[in-house]
C-alpha cells in the first residue's frame, strides 16, 4: 500500500445521501472501502459501477479465469496493494490456484500455459506502453477471439484506472484483510 491512510475518507453509514444509499443499495448490507469513498461523488460512481458491471459480468467474453488474471496483472503491476486483495478471493473462486496467482507476480516468464502467458504478456505491455505489440497480438488471435482481445484491453484499462483511484484516494483495506507482502512500502 502506498499511503497507511486515506486521502479521501470512506463515508460512513451515517453521512450517506438518500441518493448516495440508494446507489449503494446493490451491494447489500456490506458496503467496502472503496465504493464508500467513490460515492462521495454520486454521477461519477454510477457510470463508473455502469462500466465497472460489464467488465465484471458475462457480458465482458474473456472467460472469468482469464479476466481474474488480467484483474490481478494490472492490479499488481500498478501496485495496488487494496486491488490485489480484493481479487485473490474472486480469482480463486474462478479457479485460480494459490499457486498460479503467486505466479502472476512473476509475469509470462512463469510457467504458464501459451494463451495464459499471453494474456499477462498484453498486460505488461499494455501497462508499459498503452499498446499491445504485433506479436502479442498475434499470439491472442491463435487463443481468443476479437471481442475477448477487445475485453482484455476494456479490462486492463478499467482496473488501472481502479488502481489509479485506490492508490491516490488512498483506500485501505477492510479491516479483516492481510496486505500481501509483496505489495507492502509502495
Amino acid at each position: 500500500m502506498r499511503l497507511t491512510e486515506p486521502r479521501i475518507a470512506p463515508l460512513s453509514d451515517t453521512e450517506f445521501t438518500d441518493e448516495q444509499r440508494e446507489l449503494l443499495k446493490p451491494f447489500g448490507g456490506r458496503v467496502l472501502n472503496i465504493f464508500r469513498t467513490l460515492v462521495r461523488e454520486p454521477k461519477a460512481f454510477e457510470r463508473f459501477n455502469q462500466w465497472g458491471g460489464y467488465i465484471l459480468s458475462r457480458r465482458n467474453s474473456l472467460p472469468a479465469r482469464e479476466r481474474e488474471i488480467v484483474i490481478l496483472r494490472t492490479g499488481f503491476l500498478c501496485k495496488s496493494g487494496y486491488e490485489w486483495t480484493q481479487h485473490v478471493g474472486i480469482a480463486k473462486r474462478e479457479g485460480l490456484s494459490g499457486e498460479e496467482i503467486g505466479r502472476i507476480k512473476k509475469g509470462a516468464v512463469a510457467e504458464w500455459s501459451e494463451p495464459d502467458a499471453a494474456l499477462i504478456r498484453a498486460c505488461d505491455e499494455l501497462h508499459r506502453d498503452q499498446f499491445i505489440t504485433d506479436a502479442t497480438w498475434k499470439l491472442l488471435a491463435a487463443h481468443f477471439s476479437e471481442k475477448q482481445r477487445m475485453d482484455l484491453v476494456f479490462t486492463v484499462g478499467q482496473y488501472t484506472q481502479v488502481s489509479m483511484m485506490l492508490n491516490s484516494f488512498g483506500v485501505q483495506l477492510e479491516p479483516e484483510q492481510t496486505l500481501d507482502p509483496d505489495l507492502r512500502g509502495f
